[in-house]
């Protein structure tokens, strides 16, 4: 193994360094961050057969472009499905490439998907606060943002060609955003919870990776506008003084004094984050202890998936070996 260096010809808006997340500081005040797709950020690390949780780089629709001027490595691209551009080859995420010295990758928004995954067969070196890497964006604390002119450091980088190729993309669904209704939804009129799960929303420009604020129907509350602060979950759909429901993301605040009419379930968290401004979806409410099922069946599927991307498929000449090519064969 040897080192390697990328250089960042350009990044978009909050491109930035994530880890897994800081957990565990939520009673200091400090946000847990990490990846916006949570399954994506995985996936890009087991389809290189690294282990979970390391630093990789997040990307925007803002897109980024990564010259490689020493060594070579392979790396992963997973996420949304955003277009890629390896030394002239055109491609998509969900795939496994190896960067040479003199190759230059451009990543780029693509048909579908708000974020991208890029992880390294090496450890990427990175600033770490509280022992990890991932980036709060409001604060610029953790790894930081990706900028022009920065060299990315890659340690013990390696050459997986047994690992190149397309990456098998996880079963997703298309279906409403299940959510558990509560914990504040007497603090509504009694239509909004009706409205809330009856009729269709959309994402509005008003979207980084502290929340997604919503447009439709207003969620006219009942009496106080606010409530005693207190902790609050990646998923909680809070509704300010105008109506407005904004569901809270990665970098969310850790209180808040404004009332919550759902929580969304953690299962659904991922596929809404990867949709776009102008996007629309909908609500469907279900009880907590299906809430509590949905999940652990959902991580049982994870875990499978995770597992089974993760076994190489072998080098070109391996695999032809393994195929038997011989058995049409045709004789004059």
């Amino acid at each position: 193994m040897a080192d390697a260096r990328l250089a960042v010809s350009f990044a978009g808006p909050l491109v930035t360094f994530q880890d897994a997340g800081r957990r565990g500081h939520l009673r200091h005040g400090v946000a847990a961050s990490g990846p916006m797709d949570r399954l994506a950020f995985d996936a890009a690390h087991s389809a290189l057969g690294n282990p979970p949780g390391g630093t990789a780089i997040e990307v925007s629709l803002g897109g980024l472009i990564l010259s490689c001027t020493q060594g070579s490595v392979t790396i992963s691209v997973t996420g949304g499905d955003f277009a890629t551009d390896h030394g002239g080859a055109k491609g998509r995420s969900w795939q496994v490439l190896t960067l040479k010295q003199g190759d230059k990758l451009t990543l780029r928004a693509g048909a579908a998907g708000s974020w991208a995954y890029v992880a390294f067969a090496g450890h990427l070196k990175a600033p770490m606060w509280l022992g990890h890497s991932a980036t709060h964006a409001g604060s610029g604390l953790g790894g930081g943002a990706l900028g022009a002119g920065q060299v990315l450091h890659i340690d013990d980088a390696a050459v997986r060609e047994g690992r190149e190729g397309e990456v098998e993309r996880p079963a997703r669904g298309d279906g409403p955003v299940r959510v558990v209704i509560g914990p504040q939804e007497h603090c509504f009129e009694a239509c909004a919870t009706q409205t809330f799960t009856t009729q269709p929303y959309s994402v509005s420009d008003a979207y980084d990776r502290m929340g997604m604020r919503l447009k439709g129907p207003e969620l006219p509350l009942k009496g106080a506008l606010s409530i005693p602060s207190e902790p609050i979950l990646r998923g909680s759909v809070q509704v300010s003084g105008d109506g407005v429901p904004t569901v809270l993301l990665a970098d969310h605040q850790t209180t808040g004094g404004y009332p919550k009419i759902a929580t969304v379930i953690a299962p659904d968290l991922d596929r809404l984050a990867q949709r776009r401004a102008g996007q629309t979806l909908r609500f469907e409410t279900i009880p907590a202890a299906q809430a509590v099922a949905i999940a652990r069946n959902t991580a049982h599927q994870r875990r499978v998936y995770l597992e089974r991307i993760s076994i190489a498929r072998g080098t070109l000449q391996q695999r032809l070996m393994r195929e038997n090519l011989n058995h049409g064969a045709a004789f004059d």
